[in-house]
């Protein structure tokens, strides 16, 4: 998905109040959900993000460290030699596109944005490696701006089985992410995505679900009762 805006078509008042209600069970049960990542700055939550695709987050921690030592910010990292990079990020898988993404987008960052991480996902999806995702990563967790939805596996899972989305296919993040907007309120949005996260984890895997002690399986449509 392009930094371009998603078309949010309106949904019926009682498919928001269904939303608010499931909202409210999942921050009762996930009072601690958070971003799973570690940093300090903005440039840091970038980074990881940017090395967290098709790789775990418990990885990327393990990488981090040592990575953001050496090149704590976009000055630092600009200097960088790819090979260094590459040898950082090694264990994140296909290292060597992302170490040239990091070099890259540190690069730009000092060229056309003043060292600074910009605030809007159109100019974020502009960075090397940084997809629509990573811009709803940053903007949600390091400036508290919900411009739209952070939408993974576990994300598009949940919407799907939970019947929050017209769609069937839960990698279809680019239909997924308009559909929950219009359902959950705009100051909800980074948060739900960490409440969603956690419930994928803790319960709703994607083998062998728990929906016999699913706490929320009220609100679940293949139970019957929402």
């Amino acid at each position: 998905m392009s930094g371009a805006s998603p078309t949010v078509t309106p949904v019926p008042s009682n498919e928001r109040a269904r939303a608010r209600r499931l909202y409210a069970k999942l921050d009762a049960l996930y009072p601690e959900a958070h971003c799973a990542l570690h940093y300090e700055t903005p440039f840091q939550l970038l980074i990881a993000t940017i090395l967290s695709a098709q790789c775990t987050d418990e990885a990327v921690n393990k990488a981090t460290p040592a990575l953001f030592a050496a090149y704590p910010d976009p000055a630092a990292m600009a200097q960088a030699d790819v090979a260094d990079l590459e040898r950082l990020v090694k264990t994140c898988g296909f290292y060597r596109t992302k170490a040239k993404n990091l070099l890259a987008t540190a690069q730009l960052l000092m060229d056309d944005f003043h060292g600074e991480v910009p605030r809007t996902i159109a100019e974020i999806t502009r960075l090397p490696g940084a997809a629509r995702k990573t811009a709803n990563v940053v903007l949600g967790n390091a400036y508290g701006i919900n411009e739209g939805m952070v939408v993974d596996t576990r994300i598009g899972r949940l919407s799907v089985r939970l019947g929050l989305t017209e769609q069937t296919d839960t990698k279809n993040a680019k239909k997924i992410e308009p559909d929950l907007m219009a359902r959950f309120p705009r100051d909800t949005w980074t948060q739900l995505a960490h409440l969603f996260i956690a419930h994928g984890r803790a319960v709703c895997k994607a083998q062998r679900p728990k929906c016999d002690t699913c706490p929320i399986k009220r609100s679940c449509p293949k139970h019957g009762v929402i």
